[in-house]
């Protein structure tokens, strides 16, 4: 993964997290504008995703921001909204996180 894919994804993250949070928060308190707001967050997350595509190839892209999203999301899901994985899920974020650093692994030039 080069380094503009990089600050992509590091820019993407971010915006998706925030999207997410938003949607849980209106599932609490129902306010439309706030799922108005999360919509458009989702939206611009999905314009950056495209420009992390063209940058690292479908796969790393999808691949790299579900991973850094399914654990930052619950990190977030842990502190703001006092939910608790179970432990399975806990484990499957931990593989996950092994995977999506194979995948990134730089290639050996040979």
């Amino acid at each position: 993964m080069n380094s503009a894919a990089i600050l992509w994804l590091a820019g993407a993250v971010p915006v998706f997290l925030a999207a997410a949070s938003a949607t849980r928060s209106y599932v609490s308190n129902g306010i439309p504008l706030v799922l108005a707001g999360s919509l458009m967050l989702y939206c611009v997350g999905n314009l950056m995703m495209v420009k992390l595509m063209r940058e690292s190839g479908l796969g790393v892209a999808i691949s790299a921001s579900s991973v850094a999203q399914l654990i930052l999301i619950n990190i977030i899901a842990f502190a703001v909204f006092q939910e608790r994985p179970p432990v399975t899920q806990l484990i499957g974020m931990g593989l996950g996180l092994v995977g999506f650093v194979l995948m990134v692994w730089p290639a050996a030039k040979g």
